[in-house]
C-alpha cells in the first residue's frame, strides 16, 4: 500500500472508467470521453448554508491498472462546527465505484445538511433517466431541459437510486443508503450541474446535532448493459499530440455593453484615466432610497458618471414607502439631470421585484426615458422561484458569481458552461424580454439564503464578498471566459466587478486595507482590467464563434470590428496547455499575459498595453503556460 503525501489530484481507472480523485472528491467520471458523474463528494453544511471547508488527513491510496482503494480522514470546523467523518472509496475492474462516509459529531451545532451530493453534468439536459424511490417504485422521467424552478426537480425526490443512458445499450445507475436523497438544478446558481443530496428540502431546517451523532451513508455507481455500437476505447479521443483545438465557427454574436458597478471609493485622476480606457457603457449604483445616506451616494454616483462618461444603471431599493421614496428621487433627477442608461427596481428585503414598486417606478420615472426593468439583486433562482410580471418590465435582470456551492478553481471554471443556461431561461419564462445581467462578482456579495444574520469576519480575515483572485491571473482567465458565454447567450448588458478596490478593476491608491490577506500594490491594476480593456477595443462590434476542444482547459474569443480583429486566449488551468487553431490565421502580433510579466502589466499597464511582438504563424499550436492570457492580431 503506497501512502499519498498530498492532496494534489491524480487519476484512476475502474475497469472501463476513468476519474479523478482530488481533495476528497471524485471528479469526471468517465467512459471513454462521455462524462458520467461530474463529481461525488460530502458536505456540512451550516445553518445559514455556507459550506464548511475539509482538512483532508491519513489519505491513503492504493491504485492499480483498472482498480483502487482510497481513505481519508475528513475534518470540519469552523466556529460552533466539529465534524469529522472516515472516507473510504473503491473502484473495480467491473467499473463498479462505492464511496462510504462514516462520520461523528464532535460538537453540538446546526446544521442544514451533511453527507452525500452527486453531481450529474448540465450536458444531460432533456436526456431521459429513470427515478428510483425509497418504496421500491420506479418512474421514468428526464433532467430538466430548461432550468428548473422546482425544488426539488420534479419527481426526482425521495430517491434510491437514478439511472441514465450512457451510450446506446449502456446505462450508468447511482444507489443512495443513509437518507433520502433529492436533486435540485444547480444551473439557478450557474453550476455546469444537476445535484443530488440528501436530506429533504421539506424537512425543518436547521437541525441541532448533538455530540456524538453517526451518521453514515454511501454512494455507488454500476454500470449495465452493454453498449450496442460504441466502445469505451474507440469514444475516446486522445489530444496529446495535437494539443487543444480551437475550431472558428460561422456563429456571430454582437458583442453586448459591458458596465461597471460603482466603487465605494472617490476616483483619483489617474483612477478616471484607467477606467476610461475599459469605455463602461454604463455605471451601475445601488440606491437604497429609504437610507439617510442616500443623497450623498446620489451626487458621487452622478460625479463618478460624469467623470468616465457612462450614463448610470440604477439599482433602486424601494421599501414599503416607496411612492414617496421615488417622488423625492425625482426631485433630484430634475435637479441633477443625470444620464440614466436603465432602472433596476428591486424591493428592499423581497427575493425579487413586486407588482407594486414595478408599476410605480413606471409612473414616476415615465418622463426620464431609459426603460425600466425588475428581476432580482440575487441569483437567477431566486428570480426563477419568485417570478415578477413581465408585462410591467422592459427587461429582466440577476446577478451572476461562480462561488455559491463550491470555491475551488475547478469548479469556478466549471461554472463558465453553464453561464448561458439561466440567460436562455430567463428569456423563455419572461416573454422574450431583454436580459440584463448585473453584476458579475467572483463571489456572492450577500447570502440571500441565510436564515439568520452571519457574524461579521475578524479585524485580520477579508470580508465574504472579497476574493483574493480577483487580483490573480485566474480571475482574468475566468472573467474572459465569462464575457465569452455571456455573448453566446446574447445577454443584452452586462455589468461586470466594481470600479476600484478588492472587488473592482484596479486597487485604490491608498492600497489593500488587508495587504497579507489581499497582496495588491496600490495603484495597480488587476490583470482581469487588460482583459476588459481588449474587449474595450471592440466595442460595438461583434464576436465570432470559436469551439474549444477542452472548454475546462482553454477558452478563447475572436472579436471583431470593421478590418480590426483579435484572437485572445485564455489557459484556465495550472498546468501548460498545447492550443491548436483552425481557420484562424493572418496573425500578425501577439502579447502575453503570466506569471513573469503580470506584475509590471499590474504596476504600467499604459507601458505593457503598447507592447506586442512581432509573429508569424509557421505552426497552427501554440502554448499557453498556466493561467495565460495572450491576445493575437491580425
Amino acid at each position: 500500500m503506497n501512502n499519498a503525501t498530498n492532496n494534489n489530484w491524480r487519476e484512476l481507472c475502474a475497469g472501463p472508467l476513468r476519474m479523478r480523485f482530488e481533495n476528497g472528491d471524485l471528479r469526471y467520471i468517465k467512459w471513454g470521453e462521455r462524462e458520467i458523474l461530474r463529481r461525488v463528494y460530502a458536505a456540512v453544511r451550516d445553518r445559514n448554508w455556507e459550506t464548511i471547508p475539509a482538512q483532508i488527513s491519513n489519505l491513503k491510496c492504493e491504485a492499480q491498472a483498472a482498480a483502487f482503494r482510497i481513505s481519508y480522514y475528513a475534518t470540519h470546523r469552523e466556529r460552533e462546527i466539529d465534524f469529522v467523518w472516515r472516507g473510504e472509496i473503491t473502484g473495480d475492474a467491473a467499473g463498479t465505484i462505492r464511496f462510504t462516509f462514516d462520520g461523528e459529531a464532535r460538537a453540538t451545532f446546526l446544521r442544514n445538511r451533511i453527507g452525500f451530493c452527486v453531481l450529474h453534468p448540465a450536458e444531460l439536459a432533456g436526456q431521459p433517466c429513470r427515478a428510483r424511490y425509497a418504496n421500491g417504485s420506479e418512474y421514468a422521467t428526464a433532467f430538466p431541459e430548461l432550468v428548473a424552478a422546482e425544488q426539488p426537480v420534479r419527481a426526482l425526490h425521495d430517491l434510491s437510486g437514478i439511472t441514465h443512458e450512457v451510450a446506446p445499450g449502456l446505462w450508468a445507475e447511482v444507489t443512495f443508503s443513509g437518507d433520502l436523497f433529492e436533486m435540485e438544478d444547480q444551473r439557478n446558481w450557474i453550476d455546469a450541474s444537476y445535484k443530488t443530496f440528501c436530506t429533504p428540502l421539506r424537512l425543518p431546517f436547521p437541525l441541532e446535532i448533538s455530540a456524538g451523532t453517526r451518521i453514515k451513508q454511501s454512494v455507488e455507481l454500476r454500470l449495465h448493459g452493454s453498449p450496442s455500437t460504441v466502445s469505451a476505447e474507440s469514444a475516446q479521443v486522445n489530444q496529446a499530440d495535437q494539443g487543444i483545438r480551437l475550431s472558428r465557427t460561422e456563429q456571430r454574436f454582437a458583442l453586448p455593453p459591458l458596465g461597471l458597478g460603482l466603487g465605494p471609493h472617490p476616483l483619483s485622476a489617474r483612477e478616471i484615466e484607467r477606467l476610461a480606457k475599459l469605455k463602461p457603457a454604463h455605471l451601475r449604483a445601488d440606491v437604497k432610497l429609504a437610507e439617510a445616506s442616500v443623497e450623498e451616494l446620489l451626487a458621487r454616483a452622478h460625479l463618478t458618471s460624469q467623470q468616465l462618461q457612462a450614463p448610470l444603471e440604477m439599482a433602486l431599493f424601494l421599501s414599503e414607502n416607496a411612492e414617496a421614496e421615488l417622488q423625492s428621487l425625482v426631485n433630484w433627477l430634475r435637479r441633477q439631470q443625470p444620464r440614466v442608461a436603465r432602472w433596476l427596481i428591486f424591493d428592499t428585503g423581497a427575493k425579487s421585484s413586486g407588482a407594486r414598486s414595478l408599476q410605480l417606478a413606471r409612473q414616476c420615472l415615465r418622463e426620464f426615458g431609459a426603460p425600466i426593468g425588475g428581476g432580482t439583486n440575487a441569483d437567477f433562482y431566486q428570480l426563477n422561484q419568485f417570478r415578477p410580471p413581465a408585462d410591467l418590465m422592459d427587461f429582466v435582470a440577476f446577478s451572476m458569481n461562480p462561488q455559491t456551492h463550491a470555491f475551488d478553481d475547478t469548479s469556478l471554471v466549471e461554472t463558465l458552461t453553464a453561464i448561458p443556461e439561466p440567460v436562455r431561461s430567463a428569456r423563455r419564462y419572461f416573454n422574450h424580454l431583454p436580459v440584463v445581467i448585473s453584476p458579475v462578482t467572483l463571489k456572492p456579495r450577500f447570502n440571500a439564503v441565510a436564515t439568520e444574520a452571519g457574524s461579521a469576519p475578524a479585524p485580520d480575515q477579508l470580508p465574504q464578498q472579497v476574493d483574493v483572485r480577483q487580483l490573480s491571473l485566474f480571475g482574468a482567465a475566468w472573467t474572459l471566459g465569462a464575457v465569452k458565454r455571456l455573448a453566446e447567450s446574447e445577454a443584452t448588458s452586462i455589468t461586470c466587478f466594481e470600479t476600484t478596490g478588492w472587488r473592482g478593476m484596479m486597487e485604490t491608491e491608498a492600497g489593500s486595507p488587508l495587504p497579507q490577506q489581499f497582496p495588491s500594490l496600490p495603484g495597480t491594476v488587476f490583470p482581469l482590467y487588460h482583459v476588459l480593456a481588449d474587449v474595450a477595443e471592440f466595442a460595438g462590434g461583434r464576436m465570432i464563434g470559436v469551439q474549444s476542444g477542452d472548454a475546462l482547459k482553454v477558452e478563447a474569443i475572436l472579436l471583431e470590428r470593421g478590418q480590426q480583429q483579435s484572437l485572445l486566449l485564455a489557459n484556465l488551468t495550472p498546468e501548460t496547455q498545447t492550443a491548436t487553431m483552425d481557420g484562424i490565421n493572418q496573425v500578425s502580433k501577439l502579447r502575453r499575459l503570466h506569471g513573469q510579466n503580470a506584475e509590471a502589466a499590474m504596476c504600467k499597464p499604459e507601458t505593457f498595453r503598447r507592447q506586442f511582438d512581432p509573429i508569424r504563424l509557421s505552426s497552427v499550436k501554440i502554448e499557453l503556460s498556466p493561467f495565460e492570457i495572450v491576445r493575437l492580431d491580425r
